[in-house]
Formats: C-alpha cells, structure tokens, sequence
C-alpha cells in the first residue's frame, strides 16, 4: 500500500513530457471526453431516482450494511465530508500542488450542484419513509433534503478532479480512486442517510463538477500556483488550519468520527508545519539571492 501511494505522488508531481502532449492531447486539453457519462449515468439510474425499486433496495443494502461495523462506513463517509478531505489533503501541499488544486477547482462546482438540487428538489429521507425499525441509521436521523447525496457528489468530485489532474497517459493506472468515491456513496446507503437514487444522481453530479473543475485548472491556473510561496498555496494551508481547529472543537456528521478527526488534525498540523518551514527556507534563499545579485 506504501508502494502503491509513494508511485501515485511520484507520478503527480512529474509534468506530462511534450511527447506525452503530442501523443496523448487530452493531457493538455478538458475531459470534455467523459462528460457523456453523466446523462448516461442519470438515464441508466432512472430506476433508482424515480424510486421505481424502493424501499426495498434500500432495506437490502442497508440490512447489508449493518453486518459492518458502524465505525467501517463512517470513515468511508468521511471521504464525502469537505473538512476532512481538506486535512487529509495536507500533503499534497508540498508533494503534489497540482493535485491539490485538481480537486479544489472542482469544489465550488460541486457546493453549487449540491445546493442547487437540495434547494429545487424536495425529496424525503429514508428515515422519512421506511419504517424506521427495519433500518439502521448512525449518527442522526435525517429526514429531508435527500436529493442529491452530498457526501456522495463532493467524494467524485475530489476523486475526479485529483484523476483528471494526473498527467493523461497515466491516468490508467490509477482507476482505483473511483473505488474510493464509490465506497463513499455506500456509505451514505449503509448509514441510513440516502438513497440508492440519491447515489446515483450524487456521482453523475460530482463527475460533471469534476470535468468543470479541470477545465478551470487548466484555463486559469498556470505553473506559478504550484510554487509554495505563491499566494494560493498560502491560502489554501490557512483553509487547513481552519479545517484543523474546527476538527478539535467541533462534532463532523458523526459522534464516532471523534477518533478520525483528531488522527487527522494532528496529520494535518504535521504537514503545514513541514510547508511553513518550506515556505520559510524558499524565502531566506531568496532573499539571499537577491542580496548576493544587488
């Protein structure tokens, strides 16, 4: 797994070759390419967003579900949780600036797309539904503004934006991220809180937010955003401690996600020490460069 994880920085931080670009001109160009995956995606789940199959797929993922540990599907919920992926993301800071800023591109996409359909669409949670001995719920109880799943559309949106950020002609080997928004979405099913629909709509809205995010990462953000003293990079390590100190003071979604939040601030805190000093030793080279030319 360390293997796995130190190849897929590696492979981050190294900028596609202008072969690469000549063979390959998507490396260089949006993933407009994939966008027809969304209305195929919301064609193929009419089934489940018109609740054609429900409650009882529903029942039965859930049902399945609640042979795991409650701690198991809170931490693959997490992964849908903007804070949490914020901290996790920390080292990216320093070792792959460019995927950082994959996902963070597509944020915005996905907090409008979100809003959006909870505002327009009212739909009723499961927990509104079914009856609520025959299903599981951890955390709260939750009872409306179901459509779309939330945590679903942020996880393929932060999953999409980091895959589209790698360098084209590599992207294959890294196919497995998807998995990890995939499990995100279970999640959701598992604790009681969405959907199988809600799922569904939720990843084709996260991938959409993900193509618009990339497009926005190669239209507006040049090589100066991945320096660490630019400006952005800042900002976004300030986010961070934000993200850090609401993680040691605030309850997110669950009261199990204790334990994760506190594993992830102190990650996190280790991490933006480590990019603070970067900042300040670039900044004393510079500052020495400039003295020795004047």
């Amino acid at each position: 797994m360390l293997n796995r994880l130190f190849a897929f920085l590696s492979a981050a931080t190294v900028t596609p070759s202008a072969q690469e670009c000549a063979r390959d001109p998507i490396a260089n160009a949006p993933s407009w390419h994939v966008l027809w995956l969304v209305p195929l995606g919301l064609l193929l789940g009419a089934p489940l967003w018109l609740h054609w199959l429900e409650p009882g797929m529903f029942l039965a993922i859930n049902g399945w579900g609640a042979a795991l540990p409650a701690a198991w599907w809170v931490a693959w919920s997490d992964i849908g949780n903007a804070w949490m992926v914020l901290a996790a993301s920390a080292p990216l800071l320093l070792l792959a600036p460019r995927l950082l800023w994959g996902w963070l591109c597509a944020a915005p996409f996905a907090m409008v797309l979100a809003r959006l359909g909870k505002d327009l669409i009212e739909s009723p949670r499961p927990a509104a539904v079914v009856d609520n001995s025959q299903m599981r719920v951890v955390g709260e109880w939750l009872h409306n503004v179901s459509m779309p799943s939330g945590h679903t559309l942020t996880a393929f949106a932060v999953v999409g934006g980091i895959y589209f950020a790698l360098p084209a002609l590599r992207r294959w080997r890294y196919g497995w991220l998807w998995l990890l928004a995939g499990m995100t979405g279970l999640a959701r099913i598992a604790v009681g809180a969405h959907w199988p629909g809600d799922v569904a709509v939720g990843a084709c809205l996260g991938l959409l937010a993900a193509v618009l995010g990339h497009r926005l990462l190669l239209v507006r953000m040049g090589p100066q955003w991945l320096q660490a003293r630019h400006w952005g990079l800042r900002a976004v390590a300030a986010l961070m401690l934000v993200a850090v100190y609401i993680m040691l003071t605030d309850e997110i979604d669950f009261p199990d996600n204790a334990l994760y939040e506190h594993v992830l601030a102190a990650w996190a805190s280790l991490w933006l020490l480590a990019y603070g000093w970067r900042v300040v030793v670039l900044g004393r080279i510079d500052r020495a460069k400039r003295l020795k030319a004047s």
